[in-house]
């Protein structure tokens, strides 16, 4: 798709509106001005046919008869005009004018006509009127009907209509260029903020994650919500970009430290001759060097599985959460037994939540775990199922010696170990409680842990009541 100019098509657009308008004002004008020229021109042509029609006078002849006075001849040349009295006898008619039957008049309720003659456009009026010879007479004298047609040209009229609609539509395509220059000027310049966040966007890179937009952009209101979207996406990107180094460095130097151990070991055991009980010693911490990386490797890949979108959104899982309970304990029975310690389970076994098995299990036992590995020989460990108003929380005890408060926050980190030593010796790769807030919140509830120095350590997660299926 082509680029295009948002400045370029909002001008276009209001120019064209403003030209329809400016269309609209001059039609307005032409009938507005049509309708005020030609209501004068026929005040003047009544005008000028009742002074014709004051014109008729006594003949003074025996028949009676009126007839014009003369003073018609001072009218223009140019108009047109016939007197005929009630008889049809022409009592005057201008010399360019053959007469009305010339003409075909469709008069309207004013007398009021147009007509072609000479091949010039006219624009004619009939009056009719009465003037009484020998008014002195017995009887009031008599009455005489006249007939008066006058005419006269429209071309100057439409040339004042013309030359009025040319000003207003000149006019107005003058305002037109004037607006489109104006607003095109205004639009550079009220868009400048939007030019100057997207200048500040365009700087943040993969070394330099600072967005700083201008306190322009900042000011504008309709440009707020787009700085707080690209401030909080960008920030959220900083976070899982740093996480994902951190992840990346961290997982290197475990195995580096690992292939390091056991790279030693072999060393060391070729560096002289040893008898065979050395040699199955040496070997014998070979695979367990392995099987720490390759237990490093497994809980990189479960992390990762987990915390990747690829699983259907629309799967539904109808898991009971005390059954995943029980068997993680009991696939941790054995190592409580051999550090001489307890499990005890409990909660309401009715509980059923929309979480995959195989993932709730997993946090549940590296919760057991992580209890087990931190508790002292002969203390008990607490797993306990409690269904509340608006979540259920898996709530896992230990009563071992505790973590510093300064630690806690970093508990949930990946790779993180209060005790790097202790956790080698433990068997802890600093990934378990990694993986338990990662299953929480794709299941969008929450984790978090209470730990005092001496007496034990308190893990409880809480799932939301949205993760309920009711059976």
């Amino acid at each position: 798709m082509r680029p295009y100019s948002l400045t370029r098509r909002l001008v276009i657009a209001v120019l064209l509106v403003e030209l329809l308008s400016a269309m609209a004002i001059t039609g307005l004008a032409l009938a507005y001005e049509r309708h005020t020229q030609f209501h004068a021109f026929d005040i003047m042509l009544r005008g000028r046919a009742y002074s014709l029609l004051g014109a008729v006078q006594d003949a003074e002849d025996a028949g009676d008869n009126v007839m014009l006075d003369g003073t018609e001849r001072s009218l223009p040349s140019r108009d047109i005009y016939e007197v005929t009295d009630a008889n049809g006898r022409v009592l005057g008619r201008s010399s360019n004018w053959r007469g009305s039957g010339d003409v075909a008049p469709n008069m309207n309720d004013d007398g009021i006509f147009r007509a072609k003659i000479n091949g010039r456009h006219y624009r004619a009026i009939r009056v009719h009127g009465v003037r009484i010879v020998d008014p002195g007479d017995k009887g009031g004298g008599i009455p005489r009907h006249v007939t008066v047609i006058y005419g006269s040209e429209t071309e100057h009229v439409w040339d004042v209509i013309t030359d009025a609609v040319e000003f207003y539509a000149m006019a107005s395509l003058l305002l037109l260029a004037i607006s489109g220059v104006l607003m095109f000027w205004l639009l550079n310049r009220g868009l400048e903020p939007l030019r100057q966040l997207a200048a500040a966007a365009a700087t943040v890179s993969v070394d330099s994650w600072e967005f700083a937009p201008s306190e322009q952009a900042r000011g504008i209101k309709e440009l707020a919500p787009l700085t707080g979207a690209l401030e909080t996406v960008l920030h959220g990107l900083k976070r899982s970009f740093q996480q994902q180094h951190q992840f990346v460095s961290d997982a290197a130097h475990e195995l580096k430290t690992a292939v390091a151990v056991a790279k030693s070991s072999v060393q060391l055991l070729t560096m002289r001759h040893r008898t065979a009980m050395e040699y199955e010693a040496g070997l014998e911490r070979c695979q367990a060097d392995c099987e720490r990386m390759e237990e490093i490797v497994a809980k990189m890949l479960t992390l990762a599985r987990v915390e990747s979108q690829e699983e259907s959104k629309s799967v539904s899982h109808a898991t009971k959460l005390l059954d995943c309970v029980y068997a993680a304990g009991e696939q941790l029975a054995t190592v409580a037994q051999e550090k001489g310690m307890h499990i005890s389970i409990d909660g309401d076994d009715a509980v059923v939540v929309d979480v995959a098995a195989e993932q709730l299990q997993l946090l549940c036992s590296n919760l057991i775990l992580n209890a087990l590995q931190h508790s002292t020989e002969g203390s008990e460990v607490r797993a306990v199922v409690q269904t509340r108003r608006h979540s259920v929380d898996i709530r896992v005890e230990d009563d071992g010696s505790g973590i510093e408060p300064e630690m806690l926050p970093h508990v949930f980190d990946r790779f993180y170990r209060s005790d790097p030593s202790r956790s080698r010796k433990t068997g802890g790769t600093g990934l378990g409680l990694a993986i338990c807030k990662a299953i929480t919140i794709r299941a969008h509830g929450n984790i978090d842990i209470v730990s005092e120095l001496g007496r034990g350590t308190t893990v409880t997660v809480h799932f939301p009541v949205s993760t309920f299926i009711v059976t």
